[in-house]
């Protein structure tokens, strides 16, 4: 690269660190009940959600400040590693289960999701592969099936922990890097029956799947079963109104609300702060989200430009699925708010690939 780095993109660093201290006060306020109730201490979550939350931070400052284009050189061997490890979590013994699905390896409370590793890995492999043959992806055979391949491969290995939440996020940010270099919509709509027909199949090959989808369209028909999550995330938000029940005044967080330090953490910020929390909250995504795809709009080279709708796009899918699924519009998934939902690799990889959109931004037109 011959231009001259400049400053950063101040407003993604901005909101990015506003939702990061949001989430780190909102995970304190949602979780004190639940971590005193399991581990006798108030400050538990608060505790590992600062240590993550630090770590992360230096992990953006350090990928900021490092070439983007260095990461292509290691889009291979990283995507390899990241298959690896999926293979390696769903092995008996070796994959520790949580929340139902075998998704962590780790020691005791401490742990990482390969999945996460996944999802930034596949991004960086499909900017250097759609960069390098942008040309092919129009042809279905030889240019469209080669990152659909790579794409359904890792999703598989996903939905065998079973993890569909990540799985469809990793989906989501991967179709928007193909379409955005040029791919057919014709192909991507035949692309689009062919993947109805396999979600039927995943529902078919597990029956909790159909109920959580009913549930979905009518919680009240099991409000104790599989709507109870759906209820308890309205049952928040409704009495929040226009300025919230007040910090820390939460009622569902005295085990009404299953994780609401996580999954429905948004569920809390709506009833402890209001609509006007919520709504700011959702304003400083679409800053970042705006600010991001202007960065891939702007960015010097082909490969900068596929690196940055990925990024962006996976922040942006993973936060409409969970809001949508808080608020009632989609199935339970069981996926995270970015920045915001106590975390560890998920929150720590989330800023280590902000970091990395950063970089982009400092070579923008």
């Amino acid at each position: 690269m011959g231009k001259a780095r400049s400053a950063p993109d101040i407003w993604m660093v901005i909101s990015t660190l506003l939702l990061l201290t949001i989430g780190v006060i909102m995970v304190y306020s949602a979780s004190a009940v639940l971590a005193f109730h399991e581990f006798g201490d108030r400050y538990y979550y608060l505790k590992r959600q600062l240590i993550f939350a630090v770590l992360g931070v230096v992990a953006m400052f350090f990928t900021m400040n490092v070439d983007y284009w260095v990461w292509k050189k290691y889009a291979r061997s990283g995507l390899i590693l990241c298959l690896v490890l999926l293979v390696i979590v769903l092995l008996p013994g070796i994959g520790v289960v949580r929340g139902g699905a075998r998704s962590w390896l780790g020691i005791g409370s401490f742990g990482i999701q390969p999945s996460e590793f996944m999802k930034i890995g596949m991004i960086i492999f499909l900017a250097k592969l759609l960069s390098e043959q942008q040309a092919k992806v129009t042809y279905f055979a030889k240019g469209l099936l080669p990152p659909l391949g790579i794409m359904g491969l890792a999703f598989g290995l996903i939905m065998l922990q079973p993890d569909l939440g990540t799985g469809v996020v990793l989906v989501g940010a991967s179709l928007l890097m193909i379409y955005t270099a040029g791919a057919r919509i014709l192909h991507l709509s035949y692309l689009g029956m062919v993947g109805l027909v396999g979600f039927i199949g995943l529902v078919i090959a597990a029956p909790y799947r159909l109920l959580r989808i009913t549930a979905f369209l009518d919680p009240w028909q099991d409000p104790l079963g599989a709507g109870y999550q759906s209820i308890q995330s309205l049952y928040a938000i409704g009495p929040g109104g226009l300025v919230g029940l007040g910090l820390g005044m939460s009622r569902q967080k005295y085990s009404y609300l299953p994780e609401p330090q996580t999954d429905f953490i948004f569920s809390i910020i709506a009833e402890e702060l209001g609509f006007i929390g919520g709504a700011f909250v959702l304003l400083l995504f679409t800053i970042l989200v705006w600010r991001g795809m202007r960065t891939a709009i702007t960015a010097p080279d082909t490969f900068g430009n596929m690196l940055a709708v990925g990024i962006i796009g996976m922040v942006a899918v993973q936060v409409i699925i969970n809001i949508g699924v808080v608020i009632g519009m989609f199935p339970v998934t069981g996926i995270t708010l970015p920045f915001i939902s106590a975390g560890g690799s998920s929150l720590t990889l989330m800023l280590t690939s902000i970091g990395i959109l950063l970089n982009i931004s400092r070579y923008s037109r």
